[in-house]
């Protein structure tokens, strides 16, 4: 009986070291439990996303912050479009600052250390982020093409009392929904605490969440965003415009959806399309290493919107460039007062 005992114990000691992180993270499973023990995507995860997360820290901060301060600053004249960036921008900024979080996460190699409720509020916010700016990003396209092809028939709909009232509907709808996400926080296995971390065996729960963000979430504002391009290069193409100022709005239309539809194809796209493939074919004893780091790739492309977005508001904000303009005016006189307060400007 002894050498029997001696193996069962053996086994128990090799069932502890497997890898702890057996759970789907957040709503892809970048880690799995698996008796391969060539699986690479822990250590993978711990190298890619700690840079990752501190580069789009600093350039989303700094991007979206400035953005912020100029969106802020009083004004002539105001517009809609200005209040639909202002949001974004305000989510953008938001998110993040718990990309630090994240980054000291996976440091540490899966291991949290800020307390249950913190995990619970970096998670949710990614996703609340993440369908707040795609849907801000396609009114706000919608918005541009009305006031193109329609500019007196919707005037009613591009009010900036009526932008503010929308932009507060979809806070409220997307906090809302992705609520669920607090739900679960933090869970201790061993001498670690995971975070952004769902168990496996709600895996038929993430599906159905997974098809319902990704039909409402995504390919309703995609299929919005494209025939919203389609129409407004057709009439592009149809009608000569003579007038200055309409040429200038066509233009900053024509720019706000092609800026939308690079940010859906080179962050969202990625990532929805891999998240729903990884949840259909993942099971418990696949290693699937090239799909997981994919997943964990197109992730980070998604988080890095809010580098691509302060692109936007130069390119085609209404007033934007105006705006920097009096702000470097502002502080140019401030610095030449400062310089003759000494006795050699007299």
């Amino acid at each position: 009986m002894e050498p029997r005992n001696h193996g069962l114990k053996l086994m128990e000691r090799n069932l502890v070291s497997l890898p702890v992180s057996s759970t789907t993270s957040e709503m892809e499973p970048n880690g799995t439990f698996s008796n391969n023990r060539n699986c690479t995507i822990e250590n993978f995860k711990r190298e890619f996303y700690p840079i990752v997360y501190l580069i789009i820290f600093v350039l989303g901060a700094l991007g979206n912050g400035f953005s912020v301060y100029v969106f802020l600053q009083p004004y002539k004249k105001s517009t809609s479009v200005n209040v639909f960036m202002l949001n974004l921008a305000i989510s953008d900024l938001l998110f993040t600052t718990t990309l630090p979080f994240r980054a000291h996460y996976y440091f540490r190699g899966s291991n949290w250390i800020f307390g249950d409720l913190a995990c619970r509020i970096v998670s949710y916010s990614l996703y609340v982020n993440m369908y707040t700016s795609i849907y801000f990003l396609t009114v706000l396209s919608v918005v541009r093409f009305l006031a193109t092809v329609h500019p007196f028939r919707l005037l009613h709909v591009t009010t900036i009392r009526s932008a503010w009232i929308l932009c507060g509907i979809i806070w409220i709808f997307f906090m809302a929904s992705s609520s669920v996400l607090l739900k679960t926080g933090s869970d201790i296995k061993g001498n670690i605490t995971l975070c952004l971390e769902l168990n496996p065996q709600k895996r038929d729960k993430l599906l159905i969440m997974n098809h319902v963000a990704l039909v409402i979430g995504f390919l309703l504002p995609f299929f919005t965003l494209s025939i919203c391009y389609l129409l407004i290069i057709r009439v592009l193409l149809k009608e000569e415009i003579p007038e200055l100022s309409l040429r200038a709005s066509h233009k900053k239309a024509l720019i706000t959806i092609i800026i939308a539809l690079i940010i859906f194809l080179l962050c969202f796209l990625p990532y929805h399309t891999l998240r729903t493939l990884h949840l259909i074919t993942w099971h418990m004893d696949s290693c699937g290493d090239g799909l997981h780091k994919a997943v964990v790739i197109t992730l980070s492309l998604a988080a890095a919107n809010c580098c691509i977005n302060p692109f936007l508001y130069y390119f085609a904000g209404e007033n934007f460039k105006n705006r920097l303009k009096t702000i470097f005016r502002k502080n140019h006189l401030q610095k030449t007062k400062t310089k003759c307060n000494f006795p050699i400007c007299g």
